[in-house]
């Protein structure tokens, strides 16, 4: 009887796993109910409301219900979505790395909500929540494929949340505004995901069910949220964000003091159900987070992400046509800087500008900016008017082609500005695949680029198709760049390429109660010049064996060999006055890896990478590795270290990089917030200490306190410091 009993409940329990895979839903309740946010869900209507529950595992397997119960519950009024979730684990040791907003979600207990308001499985609104009430809220864009381009967590709004711990389980209350969406008028579903990390059990969980080979935010995978009645009109209120900042600042190296008062602001304005217009005068951005420091051994440069807030909103419409690191023609990050008499990279001033992005209809989108630079005539920078128009169709399932025109021109005659350099125009198309399951991906395009007295072509073309399954991912990638192709307000690493990228990677999902996967990839890449009669100048032909433990760790070992045929000279160490190893001719080399992280939600994590091998004519040594502390809820230490030793025959420079980042975060409250970064780099011949005191005295509204200093290593003498006072208040109409 016991093992009929037994046979039984597998068979029930095997029963409800399967039905995971179908499609899930619950009924949005209508309420005119006050709503306390206090994180205690003791208002009666929770108590009748429809609840999303029987959450999937996805880690460490993704076949059965998950071992920790998560319930969600939702109800609305005319103006808000208010939502209670109760969260149960085997304990109360609930990790936070601190109390500060934007959290990053795989280091700590939380949870996160995802709303595909337009039903369309390329964007969503995220919002998350911890045990401790901390707060987050992200915007998801390209399908959520794609955590380092498609999810945006410097996207700010107005809502609130609180979290209560009991006794073996926390619960939260969210209180969402209407107006923090963009919805069509009258909807009755939106589609919904969660997922869930934790930390006491190492266990990640989702509501609708994920295959482990799809990362978490995918939107392929979503169930229902019907409404009640329909949703009246989506309304925004216009926001008003004024900032005034002071700064004291002295330049040594120039021996020149500044002290200057800046006034300016930002404003929101919703226009129609799904269209954001967002207005800047002479921002601001001395508050946004250091930039971090790395070691540049190659040829090319490396781009960095975008944190100002204007630029937030829809930014996939304008940042993600062409081939990312290869081929991107616009990148934000290029308005704001110019190059002065020297070539030196210099703080470009914005006077002002505007953008106009969102959805037109269930299947268009459009994104509009027009940003205007001053000109710096001491250092030959002209005024320029950038300008972009995108325009997004979509096809089939999650798939669509998108559209665009970009515009960089100088307006004014100027002395300095040769004739071919005084606008310069990109078109282009591309055609952005996703499957309806997610597991055939692609991307195709073609741009051009014009510039006066141009020649003919300037074409920059690409191709990308890829294939995921559990056991197989497979992709093909190929990008071809013109010469002449020139795109001012991208990010293009090198034109006059033909390049081609092709992965296979197997895995195995062993039953072991210490490894969860086993993988191999095969990764080759290719490049060819098309002016010099197609020669083959770099390959890199790669094999990397990987190891994911039970536990969240993971140990990586890989090997490659390379080929880089040098066109010119090149001095990879960068010395001044160092002798550059010759042009025109090829280096052949290998080198192996090995890599160990932890899990990232230990009270110490820490991640090891270490290389050794050739290096063109030499020989390399690599180490990087990053350590944290977590002084839970308030305090977190880390340590990025990086060394590099470069040991080349004479007479060329051997040099040893050595690049030591410390950093302290203190949340005194969830309101005060202190930041300390030190950042020391020989490479870069700078130390510098960028040290922030933030106040959240009312909702998205802050007062700052910055301040930074850099000194020459070789020296050590002061370089550049600066000290700034901030107020930014954010204001509802």
């Amino acid at each position: 009887m016991t093992k009929i009993f037994c046979a039984f409940t597998l068979l029930l329990y095997t029963l409800t796993a399967l039905s995971q895979t179908e499609n899930k839903s619950f009924t949005v309740k209508h309420i005119s109910d006050d709503v306390v946010i206090d994180g205690i869900l003791d208002e009666p209507f929770w108590q009748n409301a429809e609840s999303a529950h029987d959450f999937q595992q996805y880690f460490p397997s993704d076949s059965i219900l998950a071992e920790q119960p998560t319930e969600i519950k939702m109800v609305i009024d005319n103006t808000t979505l208010y939502i209670g979730i109760t969260i149960r684990s085997i304990g109360n040791d609930w990790v936070t790395p601190s109390l500060e907003r934007d959290y990053r979600a795989g280091s700590s207990d939380n949870i996160s909500l995802l709303f595909d308001t337009f039903n369309d499985g390329t964007n969503a609104f995220l919002f998350g929540i911890n045990a401790y009430g901390v707060r987050r809220e992200a915007l998801i864009s390209g399908g959520g494929q794609n955590f380092r381009t498609g999810f945006n967590t410097a996207w700010d709004v107005k809502w609130k949340g609180e979290s209560k711990i009991h006794d073996g389980y926390f619960t939260s209350e969210m209180a969402i505004p209407l107006t923090s969406f963009k919805f069509k008028e009258g909807e009755t579903k939106w589609r919904f995901q969660s997922y869930r990390f934790d930390m006491q059990t190492n266990e990640r969980s989702v509501w609708h069910k994920v295959p482990q080979n799809q990362i978490l935010s995918s939107l392929a995978f979503m169930g229902d949220m019907h409404f009640e009645k329909p949703l009246g009109r989506s309304r925004t209120p216009l926001a008003i964000i004024p900032y005034i900042n002071t700064i004291a600042e002295k330049n040594f190296d120039l021996d020149q003091s500044n002290t200057e008062l800046k006034v300016g602001g930002d404003a929101k304005v919703a226009i129609g159900n799904g269209m954001n217009l967002d207005i800047t005068l002479n921002p601001d951005f001395s508050n946004v987070e250091v930039d971090a420091i790395f070691t540049n051994l190659t040829r090319f440069e490396i781009s960095l992400p975008e944190r100002r807030q204007f630029f937030i909103d829809n930014s996939d419409l304008f940042s993600s046509f062409g081939g990312g690191r290869d081929a991107n023609p616009f990148f934000s990050r290029r308005i704001g800087i110019a190059r002065d008499s020297s070539g030196n990279l210099i703080e470009n001033k914005i006077l002002g500008g505007v953008r106009l992005s969102g959805k037109l209809n269930e299947n268009w989108r459009l994104g509009v900016l027009s940003i205007q630079t001053d000109d710096d005539i001491e250092n030959e920078i002209a005024s320029n008017n950038n300008t972009m128009l995108a325009l997004q169709k979509k096809v089939f399932a999650r798939s669509n082609i998108g559209m665009f025109f970009i515009n960089r021109q100088s307006f004014k005659e100027y002395d300095f500005i040769e004739r071919e350099d005084e606008y310069n125009r990109v078109v282009g198309i591309d055609y952005n695949l996703a499957s309806k399951d997610n597991k055939w991906i692609g991307k195709f395009y073609t741009h051009k680029s014009f510039q006066p007295n141009d020649n003919e072509g300037n074409y920059s073309v690409g191709a990308f198709l890829g294939r995921n399954s559990k056991n197989l991912n497979v992709f093909s990638d190929f990008v071809y760049i013109d010469e002449d192709f020139t795109s001012d307000l991208g990010f293009i690493r090198r034109t006059d390429i033909m390049k081609s990228a092709t992965s296979v990677q197997g895995s195995l999902w062993p039953k072991s109660k210490s490894v969860n996967r086993y993988s191999l990839e095969l990764f080759s890449i290719l490049t060819w010049r098309p002016a010099l009669a197609y020669k083959n100048t770099d390959f890199n032909h790669m094999v990397v064996w990987e190891t994911e433990f039970q536990n969240q760790s993971a140990l990586q070992a890989g090997f490659s060999n390379r080929f880089v045929f040098l066109a010119r000279p090149f001095d990879p160490t960068r010395t001044e006055g160092g002798t550059p190893l010759p042009g025109n001719q090829g280096y052949h080399f290998n080198q192996v890896q090995i890599g160990y992280q932890t899990n990232r939600g230990n009270v110490f994590a820490y991640e090891l990478e270490s290389s050794i091998g050739r290096f063109f004519n030499g020989k390399r040594f690599s180490l990087e590795s990053r350590f944290t502390l977590r002084l839970q809820p308030k305090a977190s230490i880390s340590l990025e270290l990086g060394y590099d030793k470069l040991s080349l025959p004479g007479p060329y420079p051997s040099a040893d990089f050595w690049l030591i980042s410390p950093k302290v975060d203190i949340t005194f409250s969830k309101s005060v917030f202190w930041s300390t970064l030190i950042q020391y780099s020989n490479q870069r011949d700078n130390l510098g200490i960028n040290s922030r005191l933030q106040w959240r005295f009312a909702p998205l509204s802050d007062l700052f306190i910055v301040y930074n200093d850099n000194y020459s290593i070789d020296v050590f003498t002061p370089r550049y410091r600066s000290i700034n006072l901030k107020f930014t208040y954010w204001l509802n109409i």
